[in-house]
């Protein structure tokens, strides 16, 4: 069992509208990889999209369950309302230019604690930013849509939205082992593990009006964790403080408990020692539609099912 429980975010995933928008988004305008093309496990009629670097690394995997026609959700309180991504620190003026000549509409630079960001929507909504940073080595995918130079690192932190910060807080810095390191105004920012980006989760507390889950709206965070033995560690914990924690599931490419924390924002742990490159190769990882073997059977009648996708032409 590890000293570190928790390493990070694992990933991200939020709602999303038409996957071929989502795609193009993502892809062709954010530079991510596609690294995998499955289906929601509790609904394969739904696609679930994985973007992150070359290999899909913990703390880079931003991912979508995109409901054709899903209704807009509302951002507000008891959500995880921002995804924060780290591009490198002199990459600023790249970003701004290159979300001008796609027509998505942005912030001026800004700062909060010691970081300089920029702010705007997907096109179903999703708030996303972008923070310039010196102190982010992790590599960058090297053969998308955007120059290495200046292409997203992976998660720099996320940000939750609560009516009261203390009894998630309580949670983070104990059971979930982060560490409170800046507080500014109504803003509480904790990390975990190593620190740095990809491990930053900000708790914004006020009297915002409630969130509504529905498209732009984060689905779920999750956090990393190294493995099996840590995860049911964990488990066992969250069951005694009370907490209604799931079965541990199979997802594939990571195992999975979920459970909401106090303000109702829906938690995953997964761990981080399976990864994307069990069923498809490095060089082809996101070209085919992968089904976990207990929706194999049912292949055709779930592919007839989805809309057709394809990688973007920009």
């Amino acid at each position: 069992m590890s000293n570190n429980l928790i390493t990070g975010i694992h990933h991200i995933t939020a709602l999303a509208d038409d996957p071929q928008k989502n795609i193009d988004f993502y892809v062709g305008i954010l530079g991510l990889r596609l690294v995998k093309k499955t289906v929601n496990f509790d609904s394969p009629d739904v696609y679930h999209l994985y973007y992150g670097d070359d290999m899909g690394s913990v703390g880079t995997i931003m991912t979508f369950f995109p409901f054709k026609g899903i209704a807009r959700g509302r951002h507000g309180t008891g959500q995880a309302t921002v995804s924060s991504f780290s591009i490198p620190e002199n990459s600023l003026g790249y970003w701004i230019e290159r979300l001008k000549k796609y027509g998505v509409r942005h912030s001026e630079p800004q700062q909060r604690f010691d970081e300089v960001f920029i702010s705007f929507y997907d096109q179903d909504g999703l708030k996303i930013e972008l923070v310039a940073n010196a102190k982010d080595t992790r590599p960058a995918w090297t053969n998308g849509f955007v120059p290495e130079e200046h292409a997203i690192r992976g998660f720099y932190s996320l940000t939750l939205t609560e009516t009261g910060y203390e009894k998630t807080a309580g949670l983070l810095t104990s059971t979930l082992q982060h560490r409170l390191v800046s507080e500014q105004g109504n803003y509480f920012r904790y990390e975990s593990g190593a620190g740095g980006a990809g491990t930053y989760i900000d708790i914004a507390w006020g009297n915002e009006t409630r969130g509504l889950q529905g498209g732009g709206t984060v689905h779920h965070i999750a956090f990393g964790t190294p493995n099996d033995t840590d995860q049911v560690k964990l488990r066992e914990t969250l069951l005694d403080l009370n907490y209604q924690v799931s079965p541990v599931m199979d997802r594939q490419y990571f195992h999975s408990i979920y459970f909401r924390e106090p303000g109702n924002v829906l938690f995953e742990v997964a761990t981080n020692d399976i990864g994307f490159a069990i069923d498809e190769a490095k060089d082809k990882l996101g070209e085919s539609l992968k089904l976990p073997q207990w929706y194999e059977a049912q292949r055709e009648q779930i592919e007839k099912s989805l809309l057709p996708i394809h990688f973007p032409k920009l």
